[in-house]
Parts: C-alpha cells; sequence; structure tokens
C-alpha cells in the first residue's frame, strides 16, 4: 500500500522529474524540479494555494514516482519525452502533433538529387525550410524538376550508369537522364546550383531566363512551348507572392502568442496558439495549435507548455523566439534550446517597436482562430462527450470512458471472425482495435464464437501497459440483442469480471433501434447524438469484422499448386516462378534445371520431380 505521507519523507533534494498516478495507475501530471523534495511536498501541504487545477488534481493522486537527473536542463529534456509519450490529463497538451517538411538537396552525392524530407539529418546535403505546407514543398520541387530537369530516381550514380532504361521524366523532357550517360557531372552540377539560388529565393535570374525562351518560342511559333514557359514563371511568381511580408533585418525567428478562451460554457478551458516563421526576415508560414488547458493556467504556463513540447518535436529551431508574455522558465529553455541547436537561442518578449507589433498581429489571429472554431468544437463536444453523457443517462451509468464493441462474421460458417472495436470519450482508438479469428468453434455458431472472443481478450496476458488489453472498459457492446447478451455476462461471470454488458439491437431492415440493457429494451430517441454514436460504433464493429473476414477469404483464394508439394515453402516457390515464370515451364524442367534454381537442394528438387512426374520417372528426369 503506497503511503504518500511516508514517501514523501523519502524524497531526495535533487533534481529531477515526478509522475503522478490516479487510483487506476493511469499517468495524470508530470512535472520536474529542481529539489524533488520541496516541489513534490507542496503539492500536498494544505497551507499553499495551489489554484483550482492543482487542488483538483491532488485529490485524484493514489501514488507518486521520481527520476532523479543530473541538473535540471536533464530534467527538462525528460519531462518533455515523457509527457509527449504519456500525455497526462492535467498538463497542457498539444491537441496535434505537426511536422514541417524540408526540401532536400543531396549535395553529397555526384549526381544530386531534390527530394522531400520531414527531418532535417547531420548528413551533408543542403535542406531548406522548413515549411508549413507538405503540398507547397511537392509543388516547388516538381517545379524545379521541370525547370532543372534534375534526377529524382534512387540509382546510385555512376555507377548504376546504363544498367536500365531511362525513366519516364527523361522521356517527358524533365530529366536529362545522367543515368545513360546524357550529361557530364560538370553540366548536371550547373544545375544543381541554379537550383540552390532558386532555393534561397533568388527568382529574378530564372524569370529572365524563362521570358527569353518564351518569347523565342512564341517568334518560332512554337506555341505550345511558349505556354509551357508562361506557366512555369507563373507558378514561380507565385511562390514569390508568399514570401512579401517581411519583418526588418535578415534574421530567422519564431513569433509566438496564444488566446484563451474563459467561457464557461466548457469543461477544459481552450487555448489556440499561434506562430509566425520568419526566415530570411520574410514570413514564410503561420500555424495555430489547439491545446487542451485546465481551467486555471496562466497565458505565459501555456506557452511555457506549448514551447516544451513544440520545439521537442520540430527538426528546426531559429536563433530568435519572440513571445507574448515572460515565461517563468525562460532561462531554462534558452539553454535547453542552444543545446538542440548548437548555437546561441534568445527568447524575447518585446514591449515596444516592429516586434511588438507582430506579437499583437500574431495574438489577433489566435483570437479569430479560437472564435471561429467555438461552434465546432461545441458541436464535436456533442458528437462525442455529449452523446457518451445521454448514454450514461439511457443505462443509468456514471464515468464512462472507453467503450468495447464486439461483432461476428462469417459465410456459412467460413472462416468466423471477430472483431473488437474501442471508443474513448465518444472517438475511435483505432490502435487499441483488434480483430480474433475463431480457433475453437466449427461452423456457423455467432454465440460460441462470440464466447470464444470475450474468453481470450478477457484472459489475454497483457504485454504491457500500451497493450490493448491492458485496461478493462467501462462498458461492453455486442452486436445483438438478449442471447448474445447472456453468453457476455457468462464468460464475465465465469472469469469473475463485473463490467455492465450491453446489447446494440437492429430492426427488420437491420437499422439500430434500441439498446438491451438489464434485461429490457432501451427504446432511444433516434435523433439524438447518442444514438447516432451508437450507430457509428456498431457500423464500425461490423465494419472491422468484415473487413478482416474479406482479407481471410482472399488469402484463401489465392492457392497455388506449388502450395500442395512437400516441402517447398514461399522461398523456394518464389524463386521458381523467377526462374521459370511459369507452371509449365517448372513442369517440363529437368532434375538438373531444378537442383540449379536458387534457394532449391537435392532433396527439394526430388520433391518437385515427383510431384508431377512420379516415382517412376525420376532416375530418367536425372539422366
Amino acid at each position: 500500500m503506497f503511503q504518500i505521507e511516508e514517501e514523501l519523507k523519502k524524497l531526495p533534494a535533487k533534481p529531477g522529474v515526478y509522475i503522478m498516478h490516479d487510483e487506476k495507475d493511469d499517468i495524470i501530471y508530470i512535472g520536474k524540479a529542481v529539489s524533488l523534495k520541496n516541489r513534490v511536498r507542496q503539492y500536498f501541504q494544505s497551507s499553499r494555494n495551489k489554484g483550482a487545477k492543482i487542488e483538483q488534481m491532488v485529490t485524484h493522486i493514489a501514488r507518486f514516482e521520481y527520476i532523479i537527473t543530473d541538473s535540471e536542463l536533464e530534467a527538462l529534456v525528460l519531462e518533455c519525452n515523457l509527457i509527449k509519450e504519456h500525455r497526462p490529463k492535467y498538463n497542457t497538451m498539444l491537441k496535434d502533433d505537426k511536422s514541417y517538411p524540408f526540401i532536400k538537396v543531396t549535395v553529397n552525392e555526384e549526381f544530386p538529387r531534390v527530394l522531400f524530407a520531414r527531418r532535417m539529418k547531420k548528413d551533408k546535403c543542403k535542406y531548406f525550410g522548413p515549411y508549413t505546407s507538405a503540398g507547397a514543398v511537392k509543388d516547388v520541387i516538381e517545379l524545379v524538376r521541370k525547370l532543372y530537369m534534375v534526377r529524382s530516381c534512387n540509382r546510385v550514380l555512376p555507377r548504376d550508369c546504363k544498367k536500365d532504361r531511362p525513366c519516364l521524366y527523361y522521356h517527358m523532357n524533365q530529366c536529362t537522364a545522367p543515368c545513360q550517360g546524357n550529361v557530364t557531372k560538370e553540366e548536371y552540377r550547373k544545375n544543381i546550383e541554379q537550383v540552390l539560388r532558386f532555393l534561397n529565393g533568388n527568382f529574378q535570374d530564372t524569370i529572365a531566363d524563362l521570358t527569353e525562351k518564351m518569347q523565342k518560342a512564341s517568334e518560332e511559333m512554337r506555341f505550345e512551348d511558349a505556354m509551357g514557359y508562361r506557366d512555369l514563371i507563373r507558378s514561380i511568381q507565385k511562390i514569390g507572392e508568399r514570401q512579401k511580408i517581411t519583418s526588418y533585418g535578415e534574421e530567422n525567428k519564431d513569433v509566438i502568442a496564444a488566446s484563451m478562451d474563459d467561457s464557461e460554457d466548457f469543461r477544459e478551458q481552450d487555448a489556440v496558439v499561434q506562430v509566425f516563421f520568419i526566415r530570411g526576415g520574410k514570413l514564410i508560414g503561420r500555424e495555430h495549435f489547439f491545446l487542451r488547458v485546465a481551467r486555471g493556467d496562466t497565458r505565459a504556463q501555456v506557452l511555457s507548455s506549448f514551447m516544451k513540447q513544440f520545439y521537442a518535436g520540430t527538426p528546426f529551431i531559429p536563433g530568435e523566439i519572440v513571445l507574448q508574455r515572460e515565461i517563468e522558465d525562460r532561462e531554462l529553455i534558452e539553454e535547453w534550446l542552444t543545446a538542440r541547436r548548437g548555437q546561441k537561442v534568445h527568447i524575447h518578449v518585446p514591449k515596444k517597436g516592429t516586434k511588438e507589433k507582430l506579437v499583437e498581429l500574431a495574438e489577433e489571429n489566435a483570437r479569430m482562430v479560437l472564435e471561429k472554431d467555438r461552434e465546432r468544437i461545441k458541436r464535436e463536444e456533442g458528437r462525442t462527450i455529449g452523446a457518451v453523457k445521454e448514454i450514461e443517462d439511457w443505462l443509468g451509468l456514471s464515468g464512462l470512458s472507453r467503450m468495447e464493441a464486439f461483432d461476428i462474421s462469417n459465410i456459412s460458417g467460413f472462416e468466423s471472425v471477430g472483431s473488437m472495436v474501442v471508443y474513448e470519450k465518444g472517438k475511435p482508438k483505432k490502435s487499441d482495435y483488434r480483430k480474433f479469428k475463431i480457433k475453437w468453434v466449427q461452423g456457423a455458431n455467432d454465440y460460441a464464437s462470440m464466447e470464444e472472443v470475450l474468453t481470450r481478450r478477457f484472459t489475454h496476458e497483457s504485454t504491457g501497459e500500451f497493450d490493448s488489453f491492458s485496461r478493462l472498459p467501462d462498458l461492453i457492446l455486442i452486436d445483438g440483442g438478449r442471447g448474445q447478451v447472456n453468453i457476455a455476462l457468462k464468460v464475465l461471470d465465469k472469469l469473475g469480471i463485473s463490467l455492465p454488458v450491453c446489447g446494440m439491437v437492429k430492426d427488420d431492415h437491420h437499422r439500430t433501434r434500441g439498446l438491451y440493457y438489464n434485461n429490457v429494451e432501451i427504446p432511444i430517441d433516434t435523433s439524438s447524438e447518442g444514438f447516432r454514436l451508437i450507430t457509428r460504433i456498431q457500423d464500425e464493429a461490423h465494419r472491422f469484422a468484415i473487413e478482416y473476414h474479406r482479407s481471410l477469404r482472399s488469402k484463401g483464394q489465392v492457392h497455388s499448386v506449388l502450395d500442395d508439394i512437400p516441402g517447398i515453402g514461399e522461398t523456394r516457390r518464389k524463386a521458381l516462378m523467377r526462374k521459370f515464370k511459369a507452371l509449365e515451364n517448372i513442369r517440363d524442367a529437368s532434375f538438373e534445371e531444378l537442383l540449379h534454381t536458387e534457394s532449391m537442394n537435392a532433396a527439394s528438387a526430388e520433391k518437385v520431380w515427383q510431384f508431377f512426374h512420379g516415382n517412376e520417372e525420376m532416375e530418367k528426369g536425372k539422366r
């Protein structure tokens, strides 16, 4: 039994990370401390003014654990990693993780390529970005390939030169085909130098060159070519227009501001953080992020939490970060970001001038996004949390979070399968979906199949806290009525597990009509969000089962004669087909030809020969 008062006395006066657990052993909060002894004890001191968020959290703490580090900086890094991994309820959390793409030029290769990259690595390549739109990056790469005819293939040149035919891009006049030796390394490098100038924002030379080519094509009445050059010029001009908003100086910086919703209509406070990305003095893009914020958190706390999560995941860190508010651990975050970037990072809170105006603009954008999405958030809560609340009311339950739904699928008893889909807080959690191939039941017996699925689900040995079977549901939903529900209750009773079980009943037209619970069919309002959620869950369980059943049927129908030869597995079967191309050729092959096939030995070659010709022909085949 964990005794909080006793464990508090054992806390060391060292830096580290503390992890709070609730009675279900879920992690509900992660924090860092210069002194674990002082920081953790503060949560349990009644005399301190902790705020509404902390007061509520402390009532749910069943136990805590901690990890000692050598410094506060190490504690910060560990805190960021653990928060991202466990996403605790009472930490301010980003609602969506985003990554920002780069354009990668492989200048370390003899014939460089221009590629799309999600991460910036230390691989001697040149990277441009990050960009806020993956679509925009792909457009730029496509444009660069058209303009400068650089290759996009994965061939290793010059090693693979002339080993294969040129690709389609060569025939489309979008590649000079260095793989065929059509261009020297020096000539190709000139094109790459132009690519690098273009990606650095020097568009004028390219536009002037294309304009000259367009005019020449027009004079020679090659109007289709002239239109192609015109379209390329327009594409370049569009890219240039994106970079017209500039700030003073040529530095790289991020401008960050938050807007928070103080409405009492929401169970949790909503916040939006807006980030302006300024590269080389130009505003190249912006992005907004939704955060889950506990009521009572300040704007400074939101900004601090956001920065830890955002910069722990983004590959590019600018030299300057401009903030809307002063944050408590600014110097520590500066030190952490400097270590990650490899160069000094400065965090500023401007009081006047251009930078302050940029912060105000970012805050205004954040506020507009929050207001625009307020109705969407309300609708989403109605479809999810509100719908779960209606189901609670119908069944007389409370605290529903995790619901697991089960369904059986078969066609005349062929390959019976079961499905388990999981919904948490009214949303599907697809990582926890599971499928079952029925092993213990012969023929079409849905009741026995459901009994097998539930028995295997609730007796499965968990492989860890992230295993789908490691948590019990708050409600079991069965596709069916009284019979299926009674089967589920029988399994739970045998295993000594007490969980509510509810049947999802359909009418004669196979549409959801009600819920079967505690031996009573409960009619439900078909216009309610709860009804729509039940229908979605039932359809999803059915879809997942059918999809798995279809995949098994497909596998069963893909059958080769070679599968019937004992000792001939997938590897040898593929080797035979690669060499002989057709079954008839394998049948007509001599023993020696079979023997000299990749992966084959004398015994396996003999089995193939005997399968097609019989023992009496064996000696003749060897001769």
